[in-house]
């Protein structure tokens, strides 16, 4: 949920909770206040008129005698919205005003438990419905002293039409609701606005991170014209921080690619130097060959000694020459290069590979296991990189195996080809395994035993970065390492399965 949104709840749900403790206590506030009045005015009445009440003697026909009672003429002929009746407890008659008989209505009648009520309090006041009339009804008890006992004799009633009020109190809880609805509605969209228009900088903020993280504009900055409220003060700060950090990206451009040609140009200029020394080396030797067949004996042995130094020369030139190609390699790897790709038969060239391996110095047995995966197999590359990738990876699992077998074969999913590089040698930890392919890193174990530059696997990683394949690794220590180089095919569909799944030699 967006900011935006959040502060227009925030904006909404507030005003909509004011404005519901606002009319529900103006409500309850008019409706208490007036119907107090009306129950007060209603109950000043009611006792005037209770003055005036008369019990009047009425004989039974059993010789006793009865009460009931009676109002005096003028209430009677009330007309002023107020109605009375009278009710005795004894005979049950009823005695009501002019204007309540008028409407052919009896106020209810006093139940048992009301009269409980009568005889406990000076008057209480209720509501009732009487033939769809919402009336307020004052009632208080009638008592009679007769032979010195005082008892409840009847109840006076007094009541007023209250239908009109609770209909101004209806078209009142309609006002407010739509009142209440129309102004968060319009509250919402106001501060929804104002809230689009008080972040539209973040908006700014966030499209010049975004160009900076895509690296497109590092020049982009935030235009903003408001006042240096907070967000005016954070727009300031972020066009500082992004100017510094275009400072700090452009020095730090500047010196890769000063380090990146400085590294090219040595590179070039060390293999013409390296060439010559070896050409010379190789031919000293020879000379000093034919030379030391014919010297004396004394002579030979300084001939001897000399040609293993010449030789010991020739072996760091040679090293030196494969650091300074593998420098080369990665230099133009961090400079873009783009390599030349076709359509490649992998089965030739790996075949081609294995021929060629054969020759390589080794310790261990060189297996070339079953390569009928493939078959038919193109992908896009370039052929003399790919060669170099798999010798990468051949002269590596050489260099690393005293004892044993290295071995290469391939296996096939329906989109990509796997080259497997199987070996029993030293193997690693799984804590070394993500460090194995940056540079000049070497597992602690082969420091100073295995000869090499630790450019190797960075090499093998850029080759298979570019042509879009992935490595996999599965090792355990001292037990062996396998590698196995994907890439994907190209061309027609193929249905080939390789009949063999992948089989790690340890899992790490």
């Amino acid at each position: 949920m967006s900011i935006r949104l959040r502060l227009t709840l925030w904006y909404t749900g507030i005003l909509s909770l004011t404005l519901l403790l606002f009319g529900i206590g103006l409500y309850y506030l008019l409706h208490f206040y007036y119907y107090d009045s009306v129950e007060t005015d209603l109950k000043e009445r009611a006792d005037t008129a209770y003055t005036r009440i008369q019990p009047r003697i009425t004989p039974t026909l059993g010789g006793d005698i009865s009460f009931d009672f009676v109002l005096q003429g003028r209430d009677l002929l009330n007309n002023t919205g107020t109605y009375y009746q009278l009710t005795s407890f004894d005979n049950g008659s009823q005695n009501r005003s002019n204007n309540l008989k008028d409407l052919n209505l009896y106020l209810p009648e006093i139940s048992d438990s009301e009269k409980q009520r009568l005889a406990r309090v000076d008057y209480f006041i209720d509501r009732s419905t009487i033939d769809s009339f919402e009336i307020l009804i004052y009632n208080r008890p009638i008592y009679l002293s007769q032979n010195g006992t005082t008892r409840l004799a009847g109840v006076f009633q007094a009541a007023v039409i209250i239908e009109s009020y609770e209909k101004v109190f209806a078209l009142l809880r309609l006002i407010l609701t739509v009142t209440s609805l129309l102004l968060v509605l319009l509250a919402a969209s106001f501060g929804w606005f104002l809230a689009r228009k008080a972040l539209r900088p973040i908006d700014k903020v966030i499209y010049a991170a975004s160009q900076i993280e895509k690296g497109t504009d590092l020049g982009n900055r935030i235009n903003y014209d408001g006042p240096q409220d907070e967000i005016g003060r954070l727009t300031s700060t972020i066009n500082g921080m992004l100017g510094r950090l275009q400072n700090a990206y452009t020095d730090l451009e500047d010196s890769y690619r000063r380090q990146r040609r400085f590294v090219s140009d040595a590179s070039h200029e060390l293999r013409t130097p390296l060439t010559t020394i070896r050409g010379n080396v190789d031919l000293l030797e020879k000379m000093w060959r034919k030379t030391a067949a014919v010297s004396s004996d004394q002579d030979r042995d300084q001939l001897e000694m000399s040609l293993e130094a010449m030789q010991d020369i020739a072996g760091e030139a040679e090293r030196m020459t494969r650091l300074v190609n593998d420098l080369l390699a990665l230099a133009r790897a961090d400079a873009g290069f783009q390599m030349e790709k076709d359509a490649v038969l992998l089965q030739p060239l790996v075949e081609q590979v294995i021929r060629r391996a054969q020759l390589l110095p080794r310790r261990a047995e060189w297996i070339a296991g079953d390569l009928s995966a493939l078959e038919e197999a193109y992908v896009l590359g370039n052929k003399d990189y790919l060669q170099q990738l798999i010798f990468i990876f051949i002269e590596n699992a050489f260099k690393y195996t005293e004892e044993g077998f290295v071995k290469l074969d391939a296996v096939r999913t329906a989109d990509q080809v796997g080259l497997r590089i199987q070996d029993t040698g030293l193997g690693m930890d799984k804590e070394e395994v993500p460090h194995i392919f940056d540079r000049f890193y070497r597992a602690d174990v082969s420091r100073g035993k295995t000869s090499g530059t630790g450019l190797g696997l960075s090499i093998a990683k850029w080759i298979i970065d570019e042509h879009q394949g992935s490595i996999e690794v599965t090792t355990r220590k001292g037990e062996g390492s396998m590698f196995v180089v994907w890439l994907p095919l190209i061309g027609l569909p193929t249905t080939f399965e390789s009949g063999h799944s992948l089989q790690p030699l340890n899992q790490v």
